[in-house]
């Protein structure tokens, strides 16, 4: 039995990637977001198509300078920045620093006159901007990103000593549509130019990814539109978005083979090698993940009868289930199952330590080539 496996294909990202800084206008910064998917096949496809890149810690930052050397991050980001995390950025040279509080931007300050230098900042503002369906709110009520408004306003006014406050940043929600991505672009872009004067501003990703819906994709020329709207009701605004999921998700596949087939009380499970210690996507937004069957060559043995069923992994909880499909129709043992979608916040989030099974390998190409190439060897 071979391993599970990732598949990056990579030709189809950077196309992907291309087609989505086409639709852009020229003062919109495309970001590419590293928490999604920090592989070096995917930064290095990624990086002469991007305007730059967002590190979240100094974990991501080091990985930036080892697989692209001499390349500066466009942006630093996060919440509970250490002095440690400040420090890296400012020797990292990163373009700018996203500010999440007072407190941070008087450490940062003096951080930065310790180093005899000064580090430009965007401040990153809790606005409450309405996003109906939305499937992630992070703004407009508690929470631990960013500052209030009128925190923001005092802090662009009268930075400390050494900061240079060159505009805001705002990622209040994800699961966006490209009409309300536009709309919320707009009102923050609205907000920081009236209140703080901004020459920058970064709206952030959050663009919607639908996983029910595999062949449908954020509308990123509808995006770009609304974006040209904005800019050209204000003309002196340089505009910032940072993606990560909506670029890479489609272009990795999660490839498994089936173990075994089973009914318990009347119901099917297909078990396969591996599990959401290796693709904890589903677990951690409650999604059936998507997937296509490679029929095993010469197959023999049981197999599901086409009705429901539920994939599931080698973890000893209930909670180790992939998907869940109606129509799968039958899937014996040694089919290959080919998880699409798994490009993003897949093999970087799972709890991939728990019972100590083995990781899965990683590979570059067309995955459904592999799959087919994998099932025929039996």
């Amino acid at each position: 039995m071979t391993r599970p496996v990732y598949v990056h294909d990579l030709a189809a990202l950077a196309s992907d990637a291309r087609s989505i800084r086409s639709v852009l206008p020229d003062r919109v910064e495309l970001l590419y977001a590293v928490k999604a998917n920090p592989d070096r096949g995917v930064l290095e496809t990624l990086a002469p198509v991007v305007d730059g890149f967002e590190a979240a810690s100094r974990g991501e930052l080091r990985r930036l300078a080892e697989v692209l050397p001499g390349r500066s991050p466009a942006a630093f980001a996060g919440p509970g920045k250490t002095d440690e995390d400040l420090t890296a950025a400012l020797a990292a040279g990163v373009r700018r620093i996203h500010v999440e509080s007072p407190a941070e931007l008087d450490r940062l300050a003096a951080i930065a006159r310790s180093a005899g230098r000064s580090a430009d900042v965007l401040l990153r503002v809790n606005l409450p901007v309405a996003a109906p369906g939305a499937s992630l709110v992070m703004g407009g009520g508690p929470s631990p990103f960013g500052m209030e408004p009128a925190e923001a306003v005092c802090c662009a006014r009268r930075p400390p000593t050494g900061i240079r406050v060159r505009g805001v940043h705002a990622h209040l929600a994800s699961g966006l549509d490209a009409p309300l991505a536009g709309a919320v672009a707009a009102t923050v872009v609205e907000w920081a130019v009236r209140e703080v004067g901004a020459e920058e501003v970064d709206v952030g990703g959050g663009m919607a990814v639908d996983y029910a819906r595999p062949g449908t994709r954020f509308d990123w020329a509808g995006y770009g539109r609304a974006l040209a709207g904005v800019l050209a009701e204000h003309p002196g605004v340089r505009l910032r978005i940072e993606p990560g999921r909506a670029v890479t998700a489609y272009c990795g596949a999660y490839l498994t083979e089936v173990i075994e087939v089973k009914r318990s009380y009347g119901e099917w499970f297909v078990v396969v090698a591996g599990g959401t210690h290796h693709l904890r996507t589903p677990a951690a937004k409650g999604h059936a993940q998507p997937f296509t069957v490679q029929r095993r060559t010469g197959a023999g043995g049981p197999r599901t009868d086409g009705g429901p069923l539920t994939v599931v992994g080698q973890l000893c909880t209930p909670k180790d289930v992939l998907s869940r499909s109606a129509d799968a129709g039958p899937i014996g043992v040694g089919d290959v199952l080919v998880f699409a979608m798994a490009g993003a916040y897949a093999w970087n989030i799972s709890h991939r330590d728990f019972l100590l099974h083995d990781p899965p390998e990683f590979r570059t190409g067309d995955p459904h080539e592999l799959a087919e190439a994998w099932a025929s060897r039996h």
